[in-house]
């Protein structure tokens, strides 16, 4: 499994955003299709939430790439 690293400004990024900003997804409307389709974990769990709340500390896995998320503060 690939590892990404992603460091975000903010207190949360959206999941689907953070896909697309990992360039896991070439669209946000390819995000919200995969997060829908119950294809992307966070932390070890399906999520079907696009809009969810991602925080400096989680893990998301989509299509074998695991992506940690930090922040810059």
């Amino acid at each position: 499994m690939k590892t990404i690293t992603k460091t975000i400004r903010d207190e949360f990024i959206k999941l689907d955003s953070l896909i697309k900003l990992a360039g896991l997804v070439d669209t946000g409307g390819i995000a919200k299709e995969v997060v829908q389709g119950g294809k992307v974990k966070v932390n070890g769990e399906i999520c079907l939430m696009r809009g969810k709340k991602i925080r400096p500390g989680d893990v998301i896995v989509y299509n074998n790439t695991e992506i940690k998320v930090e922040n810059n503060l």
